[in-house]
């Protein structure tokens, strides 16, 4: 492996101002203990784009129980590769150390020829390591992923042509494309988003891999790529975000009622990313329950339920929302219903001020509202309910309040006998 290029503090654009200070103590407290401490992954790639980075994850050489007893809001997750979470009030950072992949061998009589029949034998790389800062780099999907500022010199240290491939906007595989999508199918779902969100033109063996192994995508987990789906609904970038994919073909297989969607659910998604324009991030507003709305709803899914065709534990089917392979939750499917009831309610602006206070008080009444500003086209009833939930309680405004406990009854004595 070649030397990395090092791109010094007068030749990139990064400042510490643009980085999160809660991620600069994590970085300076690992320095200062004689760890090495970078910023990795897409917070470094977006800061040298000039973007408001969502995340900022931290790479060291420390081990994970070093790293714990730096800091005491640190605690340890994950089974397959121990991670540090340092928790600053909600907000976390994530601090993993290097690593790099082992090949593990095929099994006896596992075919060359992968999910799709052709192509080079999949490599498994399910056993990771602790690794050199360099082999982490490696390991990772895509080379504008794959950059690190490190917090002693503040320079830019590049091992796999990701600065060049930068400039060039181009989006280029680690290693082989037909095998990194083997190891794990939602990596092309990943690329075709990244490259629409920032801009970039797939590198052409990635775009030819995607073609041809499309369908592996069916096989990823459902959750992984429900929560894919989460992501671009919240990038403000969701209308031609799905239209890439659908032009992939990946849409295909994963939501085939997107794929073949109607105009309604392009206005929809417009009207979503209209919406999240407005705030510097994804705002609280924008739950999981409006998400799901915001693609069932136009696709008319919203009282459809499938049944799985699976048997669990000898356990009978059961009736679960399904949208093509993703598994909706029930309860944001139930508050949506819940929401459609009272759409009709919020409209009516010359309710008596008792069923209005009521309503307020109802729990899907934020959800509902919002619901109104996004796809309502209803101006009076929201300026009428935003009034009316400024001048409100909070109990009346429909947050939510801290339940009180019950009180334990205490056992009553046995009386002593005559």
């Amino acid at each position: 492996m070649a030397d990395p290029t090092i791109v010094p503090r007068a030749e990139h654009t990064i400042s510490r101002r643009d980085i999160d200070p809660d991620a600069l103590k994590v970085l300076y407290r690992l320095k200062d203990h004689g760890h090495a401490a970078y910023l990795v992954g897409g917070s470094v790639r977006d800061l040298l784009l000039g973007r408001r980075p969502k995340d900022f994850d931290v790479g060291t050489s420390a081990h994970p129980y070093e790293i714990k007893k730096l800091f005491r809001n640190c605690w340890i997750i994950g089974r397959r590769f121990r991670l540090a979470h340092v928790k600053f009030g909600a907000k976390v950072i994530e601090v993993a150390t290097f690593r790099r992949q082992v090949p593990e061998p095929p099994p006896e009589g596992a075919t060359t020829g992968g999910a799709s029949g052709h192509g080079p034998a999949p490599t498994s790389h399910h056993h990771n390591t602790f690794g050199t800062p360099e082999e982490d780099a490696f390991r990772r999907d895509f080379t504008v992923n794959a950059l690190f500022y490190d917090i002693a010199t503040f320079s830019v240290i590049d091992y796999v042509g990701g600065i060049g491939d930068l400039q060039a906007r181009i989006l280029r595989s680690i290693g082989e494309p037909d095998v990194r999508f083997h190891e794990d199918p939602v990596r092309m779902l990943r690329a075709v988003v990244l490259a629409t969100r920032l801009g970039l033109v797939l590198d052409p063996p990635v775009a030819d891999a995607i073609r041809r192994h499309q369908g592996l995508i069916a096989t990823a987990a459902p959750a992984r790529l429900l929560e894919e789906y989460y992501k671009i609904l919240r990038s403000g970038a969701a209308e031609r975000t799905f239209a890439a994919l659908r032009e992939s073909g990946l849409l295909r297989h994963i939501t085939p009622e997107v794929h073949k969607a109607p105009a309604a659910l392009w206005d929809a998604l417009r009207r979503l990313d209209t919406y999240r324009a407005r705030f510097d991030a994804a705002p609280d507003t924008l739950t999981n329950t409006i998400l799901v709305g915001t693609l069932l709803a136009p696709l008319g899914l919203l009282g459809r339920r499938q049944v799985e065709p699976t048997v669990v534990d000898g356990e009978k089917p059961r009736a679960k929302p399904l949208l093509g392979i993703l598994p909706v939750a029930r309860r944001d499917v139930e508050r949506l219903h819940q929401g459609a009831a009272v759409q009709r309610r919020l409209r009516d602006l010359a309710a008596p001020a008792r069923a209005q206070r009521g309503l307020m008080n109802r729990p899907i009444f934020n959800e509902a509202l919002t619901w109104i500003e996004i796809h309502g086209d209803a101006p009076e009833a929201l300026e009428h309910w935003r009034a009316a939930r400024a001048h409100a309680s909070p109990v009346e405004a429909g947050e939510e309040q801290p339940r009180p406990g019950r009180r334990r009854r205490r056992p009553r004595r046995p009386r002593a006998a005559e």
